[in-house]
């Protein structure tokens, strides 16, 4: 699992070195506000692959005496740092295009080079969100989703340069810097989903979706007369489960032990890598 996840970290790496550098020289010799924007879009890419890399190493530690539930926000905590580092992107790109547009300077020389870098940014980029969102979905890894999400922006955002180019080819040359906001645009869009989700998952938001499989979890269970303090929290990949069950009385200690087990076992065959603590008490007329 681990060797999995670091390889694919590790190629995305390398593919956010290549387009940057590829990004960086045909946008400085094409003057193009679009390219530009990508350059600047992918070495951002870069630093999140690079702490996405060192996150993913670091959340799969076990747990120890100074984290006695792992290591798993650190992939949360990655993923909120990718979501900064996208919304600076889209500041600097807004400010250069607006700029560009209102003082008229939105000429730029459209080359071969230009049209390839675009092109090979897509096709990089569909090959790496694709292998990153699988994994990512594989081992339930945050920092992974992050990634893919990343490179998957940048397939879009490169479909609009490449349109904005076609545009610039025939004279529109303003076409480019309009390109740019789309692609600001669309990168906003994409920061708000992934910061919401960091964010809930840093302040130990209970998720909806994992409630739900819990509660049917627990109503599985027949022998329960009720349950209560049932609580919820993720870690990265991991999520922990408390719940406080009530049984009936007069159950020896063995067969409220099994009952337990049953739940937690419910629970777990519902919910990916759940650690679950059962708390078993006797039913009483106060309780009813």
């Amino acid at each position: 699992m681990v060797k999995e996840k670091n390889r694919v970290a590790f190629v995305s790496v390398l593919a956010a070195i290549f387009l940057t550098g590829f990004k960086l020289i045909v946008g400085l010799v094409t003057g193009s506000i679009g390219i530009l924007s990508e350059a600047l879009h992918s070495g951002l890419d870069l630093i999140a692959a690079v702490i996405t890399m060192f996150a993913v190493k670091v959340s799969d530690k076990p747990a120890d005496k100074d984290h006695q539930f792992g290591h798993g926000k650190v992939e949360n905590l990655s993923a909120l740092i990718e979501t900064l580092l996208l919304f600076i992107t889209c500041f600097w790109i807004i400010y250069e295009a607006a700029h560009r547009l209102i003082s008229g300077k939105t000429e730029i020389e459209v080359t071969a080079w230009s049209y390839i870098v675009v092109i090979s940014s897509i096709v990089i980029d569909f090959t790496r969100s694709r292998a990153l969102s699988r994994v990512a979905k594989k081992y339930n890894s945050q920092a992974l989703e992050a990634d893919a999400l990343h490179f998957s922006t940048d397939i879009w955002s490169s479909a609009v340069v490449f349109i904005g180019l076609i545009f610039a080819n025939f004279g529109f040359f303003f076409a480019d810097s309009i390109a740019a906001l789309v692609v600001a645009v669309i990168v906003i869009y994409v920061c708000y989903k992934l910061g919401k989700r960091s964010i809930d998952m840093l302040l130990d938001r209970v998720s909806p979706e994992i409630q739900v499989k819990v509660e049917q979890a627990i109503n599985n269970i027949g022998e329960i007369t009720h349950y209560h303090d049932l609580r919820v929290r993720s870690s990265g990949a991991d999520n922990f489960i408390e719940v406080c069950i009530h049984v009936q009385p007069g159950l020896s200690i063995d067969e409220a032990h099994q009952i337990s087990h049953r739940v937690s076992d419910e629970i777990k065959s519902k919910v990916d890598r759940a650690m679950v603590h059962v708390h078993t008490e006797p039913e009483s007329d106060n309780d009813r």
